[in-house]
């Protein structure tokens, strides 16, 4: 009979639980907390199925392994809830992306520079990129002068990751926020 590798995996991956547990003896901890001691891990099963409750190996590697009476189930339960609530609170920094020509009128200007603001105030990455055309190539001074303008204007907001270069065809600079998330 040829065995799956996949199950294989999938045995070796469940936890050290009731029947699971494979060592002689354990020390015990009640569903209360308590240390009962070193017992026979028939016994410690027993208990627990009096309980109706699981015997679950909180340290397999300690000597002798500890195992704690408890509700498997409402165990992972709230390790799950913990995980899901410390994502909620994460903020991953997006790179927000703004793209202009070097021959910008000034309230287009504006309206680029209170987006890169709002984005650095609010805790993500500005990526700014001037694209050239053509001949506008020719002209790539006057776009790394306008990235350096667009940068000291908000050097009090975000600080600079990325010296504005040339990549191409493309004038690119990349500015991360300094203050911390609202």
């Amino acid at each position: 009979m040829v065995t799956d590798p996949r199950r294989m995996d999938q045995k070796r991956e469940l936890p050290p639980l009731n029947e699971r547990i494979r060592v002689r003896e354990v020390r015990l901890i009640d569903e209360e907390g308590a240390q009962v001691g070193v017992v026979n891990t028939r016994e410690a099963l027993q208990r627990a199925r009096e309980k109706g409750l699981d015997l679950f190996l909180v340290q397999p590697d300690a000597n002798p392994p500890v195992a704690k009476i408890m509700d498997y189930g409402r165990y992972k339960y709230d390790l799950d809830k913990k995980g899901r609530e410390a994502k909620k609170k994460q903020h991953s920094a997006d790179v927000k992306e703004l793209k202009m020509r070097y021959k910008i009128e000034e309230h287009d200007y504006q309206v680029k520079y209170r987006k890169a603001e709002e984005f650095l105030s609010h805790g993500d990455k500005v990526k700014v990129v001037i694209m050239l055309r053509g001949r506008e190539m020719q002209h790539s001074g006057m776009a790394l002068d306008l990235m350096n303008k667009f940068a000291k204007e908000l050097e009090a907001l975000g600080a600079l990751d990325r010296e504005p270069r040339i990549e191409g065809k493309n004038v690119i600079m990349i500015i991360s926020p300094i203050s911390p998330r609202k």
